[in-house]
């Protein structure tokens, strides 16, 4: 079975875009004249899912529910060696057949491989039909993949972008191109937002393209709403941020910022200007950032709001390791006067060793040793400040 997967398939693959031509057409005639074996009246589905699918027991019993009505392995079988001419690896194959187990039941002839002709066509690899395969079984299957394969490839620029999208919203390809996804666009670019913009928007919220126009309309209202205009460089961060939440639950989150940063309406705006997925934090984690920033290291909620950027850094991942460092430099007398709190922590992670863990080996020896400990989420000894 093995090698009856492997030799049918390149042939298939390997066929140009138009794949009715006359040798897939040959193919398929060959095939269709061959002897065919006759059902089995004692076909076990479970069994083969778990013998010739990888599946475990507890997936294949929740598998074979949607394939109780197959007879014969003819049909999985030819899937099967479908899948292993695109490449994929064992556990691939069972991680698609348990995702979607009625992939199986696909017709190859009709539906699997005009769809994979096509999308060579479009100049995607068998490896790269494989990896769309395994990230959306259920929506490879629709003959529409191929245009709207086509439609973002154009769209995103990438077929790695296409890929993150689709990662995060299989169902982006199951979207009508002219109903949903194109009117979509085209609104977005009236509001502003360039082509690069809209795919960045459409990779982190997938679901934006199936939106209503009406509530399309009520997000841009929104995210204007927080006071970040149309046309800015902000205004993709905007409609992501609000993309999902009711007006009462945008109010509600501007509320919560304003009590845990001590903000004025004012303050919380300029904030929300500049870092608009501040909004898709939960109370919880602000609360924390605030009880550092202000209680700990004794920031100024003014100066907070207008370097917001640095709420979203990790807490302990970050933030909390270098004002270790700095506070540890300011104790011992190293901390230049000038350093500011904000820009050592926007700095990148070499930029930051360069200047304040390297220039101190001598006074500090131990201080590239803490700071690492520190970033692990320990507090050394040498760290502890009494």
């Amino acid at each position: 079975m093995l090698r009856l997967r492997s030799s049918i398939l390149p042939h298939l693959l390997s066929s140009p875009a138009t794949y009715l031509g006359s040798s897939v057409h040959r193919l398929f005639s060959a095939t269709a004249t061959a002897p065919r074996i006759p059902p089995s009246p004692s076909f076990a589905v479970e069994e083969y899912l778990t013998d010739n699918c990888g599946l475990t027991r507890a997936q294949a019993l929740k598998a074979s529910a949607k394939l109780s009505h197959l007879k014969s392995p003819s049909k999985p079988d030819a899937v099967l060696a479908f899948l292993a001419g695109l490449g994929l690896s064992s556990a691939h194959v069972a991680a698609v057949v348990a995702k979607d187990p009625q992939f199986l039941c696909a017709k190859l002839q009709t539906t699997l491989a005009p769809i994979a002709a096509g999308l060579k066509g479009l100049g995607l690899s068998n490896s790269e039909i494989g990896r769309l395969v395994s990230l959306a079984p259920v929506n490879f299957r629709c003959k529409s993949v191929v245009s709207n394969i086509q439609y973002y490839l154009s769209l995103f620029g990438s077929y790695e972008d296409v890929l993150r999208a689709v990662k995060r919203g299989p169902y982006l390809l199951s979207f009508d191109l002219e109903n949903a996804v194109k009117p979509t666009v085209a609104y977005l670019q009236e509001c502003g937002l360039g082509v690069r913009s809209i795919a960045q928007l459409l990779i982190d919220q997938p679901r934006v393209v199936g939106t209503k126009p009406e509530r399309l309309q009520e997000m841009v209202a929104s995210a204007e709403a927080l006071g970040v205009p149309r046309g800015s460089v902000m205004f993709r961060h905007a409609l992501r941020a609000v993309a999902f939440l009711s007006q009462e639950k945008v109010a509600a989150q501007v509320e919560n910022l304003k009590t845990a940063f001590r903000w004025s309406d004012a303050e919380v705006r300029i904030a929300l200007c500049k870092a608009p997925m501040l909004l898709v934090r939960s109370k919880e984690i602000m609360q924390r950032r605030s009880e550092f920033f202000i209680s700990e290291v004794g920031l100024d909620p003014a100066y907070i709001a207008h370097r917001p950027v640095m709420l979203s850094y990790s807490l302990e991942g970050r933030v909390r390791p270098r004002s270790y460092v700095l506070k540890f430099l300011k104790e011992k007398g190293l901390l230049h006067q000038q350093r500011d709190y904000y820009s050592a922590l926007m700095f990148g992670e070499q930029v930051f060793m360069e200047k304040f863990i390297c220039p101190h080996k001598e006074a500090a020896p131990h201080l590239a040793q803490d700071y690492a400990a520190a970033c692990r989420g320990e507090v050394p000894t040498r760290f502890r400040f009494t």
